[in-house]
């Protein structure tokens, strides 16, 4: 029994990690105004009739901090590229000279960094539920293993586990949001 309850800790960490590996990408996408060619992943350019990510048809490059190019390997889809920056809503609007696409990254007021913020520990939120969910599966299999035979005191000790878990991952959280928190207010 004790190697199912090990396993079960096992897969709720792996759902932890997940949780706040996603978090991390969600928040490469929040610019705190600095240029990153992550703040253009998921964006979906329509080219030959299906929707592809933008990395895929062209090349991302930041020659500054405050400037994002995009040159496409085709120069007929710089309005689908275009039309897509804008439908993806990142505020930022696209400049097209005819060789590449300029993005000037504004200067954040300090409505927009708060606003900014409020994303942020959205973002923390949804990965604080997805390790929440992750500690109430494992806990819901103990409850079952006891029904099966498991000691009672073996059930609470994989639950104080599987507390000592979520405990480790929401401070990690806690310091990844805090980070991030300071570098988007940071002027």
């Amino acid at each position: 029994m004790n190697d199912d309850i090990n396993l079960v800790l096992a897969e709720a960490e792996e759902k932890m990690d997940k949780a706040v590996d996603h978090l991390n990408s969600e928040l490469l996408t929040i610019r705190a105004g600095k240029a990153s060619s992550h703040m253009l992943d998921g964006i979906m350019v329509e080219y030959y009739g299906s929707q592809t990510p933008l990395s895929q048809v062209a090349n991302i490059a930041v020659p500054d901090a405050r400037t994002i190019t995009i040159q496409p390997w085709e120069k007929n889809i710089m309005g689908d590229i275009e039309k897509a920056i804008l439908i993806a809503n990142i505020g930022l609007t696209p400049m097209n000279n005819g060789e590449l696409i300029r993005l000037s990254i504004p200067p954040l007021t300090e409505e927009r960094r708060k606003e900014l913020v409020k994303n942020v520990r959205a973002e923390g939120e949804n990965a604080r539920v997805s390790i929440r969910n992750a500690r109430r599966d494992a806990i819901d299999t103990f409850k079952k293993f006891q029904k099966d035979g498991l000691s009672e005191d073996m059930a609470k000790d994989a639950e104080g586990e599987a507390q000592k878990l979520t405990d480790k991952f929401s401070a990690n959280i806690d310091k990844i949001l805090s980070a991030k928190e300071e570098d988007i207010m940071t002027i």
